[in-house]
């Protein structure tokens, strides 16, 4: 329980590799993973880690070894957030970009079709903001997986 059965420096490396290697998986597979979950959403998150349990340990069932390891998590996401505050490039690169999907009235399809917004998620964004598509100014999908939509002035005089 309390000796490790690895090198401690190859928990470190360890955790370091399945962190980089989970961020680049997750920005890959898009905003809509980032942002609002599904429960099959929750069970892909869930199932990651328990995957990735165990290339981070090594084996390794100490109490050490496994502190280590989420320590090593946590300065990992301290460092990524101290980056990101920092500069405006790595923030981008870790946290993504609003992307624009809908403009005076005109609603990009292909953009929201390429990151996976179903007609449902639009049509609920749209609900929430009381905004018809005709009066659309401008529309968002927001790094967090959010959509923001502004709509265009003298629109809610129209209602």
């Amino acid at each position: 329980m309390w000796n490790l059965e690895v090198d401690w420096i190859e928990l470190v490396l360890r955790g370091v590799l399945v962190y980089v290697t989970l961020l680049a998986m997750l920005r890959i597979s898009g905003k809509r993973t980032l942002g609002q979950f599904t429960p099959f959403d929750l069970l892909v998150i869930m199932l990651l880690s328990e995957a990735a349990s165990n290339s981070m340990t090594g084996g390794d069932q100490s109490l050490p070894g496994g502190l280590l390891v989420c320590a090593v998590l946590i300065a990992l996401n301290v460092v990524a957030g101290f980056l990101s505050a920092r500069s405006r490039t790595v923030e981008a690169v870790l946290e993504g970009e609003a992307v624009l999907v809908g403009r005076d009235g005109r609603v990009f399809h292909n953009v929201l079709r390429r990151h996976r917004i179903s007609r449902n998620d639009w049509e609920k964004a749209l609900r929430e903001a009381d905004c018809e598509e005709s009066s659309i100014r401008l529309a968002f999908l927001e790094a967090d997986g959010s959509i923001v939509i502004q709509q265009a002035r003298g629109a809610d005089a129209e209602k």
